[in-house]
């Protein structure tokens, strides 16, 4: 009976860790696309600037 438990308490914590890697990629990814966005209207906003300057 305490083999099947802990065979299955690893089973769980193997899934657990599994899960929490794949949230972390997802989160990374997420991470870097905001980045790249923030980026992307910075570089659009210090362009709109110039253009307003330039009238």
């Amino acid at each position: 009976m305490t083999t099947v438990l802990t065979k299955e308490a690893s089973a769980m914590k193997q899934i657990r860790t599994t899960y929490q890697a794949d949230q972390q990629v997802k989160y990374l990814h997420l991470e870097a696309e905001i980045e790249v966005l923030l980026q992307q209207m910075q570089n659009l906003k210090r362009k709109n600037q110039e253009n307003q300057n330039l009238n």
